[in-house]
């Protein structure tokens, strides 16, 4: 079989790695896995600022880069010679739509200049994330498959729909092996939300620990595809660690766990604090989240490279309500 210079088996024991957006809600978690996972000096956490918790980052390279900074990118990576970088910097959903501009400019440009890069000094591996957000109003809404109508009605969603499809055209021009996962919705204990539209299913569970009524900005029933935190992460690693030929999707693949609404996540609390209450009050998110799908068709995933979730709603809540109960250690 013919093969471009991309297809080759991806490096178990890599060298260096670049994560790009470590200090944001995923790009934390992730940076802590690869440095489990890896020698700790190895893995290079890069963000435009510095962590607002010294030590979330510690023990490790941290570097100030701004992704739209091409010359300092290009500086770092010929430092580091990274094998993997994991580009994770963009302008979420809602925030997305108070600055558009500055949005596209972020998830577009940015993106481009981490390809270039990695084109020009021969990076291994690239991990960019997707999202559920590129699809769109006529959508199938229930199992949306891999592949069907997508058309975004969000800066967010229409930004990631164009990187989806600049990711596979530098696989096909350059043989570069770029890698992709359309998140649902991620939920997760070590921060706190970031603007997205499912974030109210982060703050719900810090407002319930916090012995606070919470308001949600969604409609009781609104269904949309979520994940927790750790079943995020070992997706991304085992895509990234999967034989090259196994990775049939060179946009991004469907990525599946759960689908609740905020009546169902409001319950399965309960189960464990029976006084949280919840009161519902729609503001330009519904508009957003009605846009979405409610559930995902992940068969290719499966199919391709093993992916199986660890987690549903009721694991999830008791793991993030013991996580969260912790006492905070000075």
């Amino acid at each position: 079989m013919e093969t471009t210079p991309g297809d080759t088996a991806t490096p178990r024991t890599p060298g260096n790695v670049l994560v790009i957006g470590a200090c944001g809600q995923l790009g934390l978690e992730l940076t802590a896995a690869l440095r489990q996972r890896y020698a700790t000096e190895a893995v290079v956490a890069a963000d435009v600022r510095a962590p607002q918790d010294p030590q979330a980052l510690a023990g490790g390279p941290f570097e100030l880069l701004d992704v739209l900074d091409k010359p300092r990118l290009d500086a770092l990576v010929q430092q580091y010679k990274p094998v993997q970088i994991y580009h994770l910097a963009a302008l979420l959903s809602a925030t997305a739509e108070k600055d558009p501009m500055f949005a596209w400019k972020l998830n577009m440009d940015g993106l481009l200049n981490v390809l270039n890069a990695a084109v020009q000094y021969q990076v291994p591996q690239v991990y960019w994330p997707s999202s559920i957000a590129v699809f769109g109003p006529d959508t199938p809404r229930e199992h949306t498959p891999q592949l069907t109508v997508m058309n975004p009605n969000t800066v967010y969603g229409i930004s990631k729909l164009a990187g989806e499809q600049w990711c596979e055209w530098y696989h096909r021009h350059h043989g570069l092996d770029v890698r992709s996962l359309r998140y649902p919705g991620l939920i997760g204990y070590k921060s706190l939300p970031g603007g997205g539209t499912t974030d109210y299913a982060v703050d719900i569970y810090h407002k319930a620990v916090a012995g606070q009524d919470f308001e949600c900005f969604l409609k009781p029933d609104t269904y949309l595809p979520m994940m927790y935190m750790p079943d995020a992460l070992k997706a991304t690693l085992d895509l990234m660690h999967a034989p090259a030929e196994s990775i049939k999707v060179r946009t991004s693949y469907n990525l599946g766990a759960m689908s609740f609404s905020p009546q169902e996540i409001a319950t399965s609390i309960r189960q464990e604090m029976p006084g949280f209450e919840v009161s519902y009050k729609p503001d330009g998110r519904q508009a957003i989240a009605d846009s979405w799908p409610a559930s995902i068709d992940d068969s290719a995933a499966r199919r391709d490279w093993g992916w199986q979730p660890e987690f549903d709603l009721p694991k999830m809540t008791h793991d993030m309500l013991a996580h969260l109960r912790e006492p905070v250690v000075a």
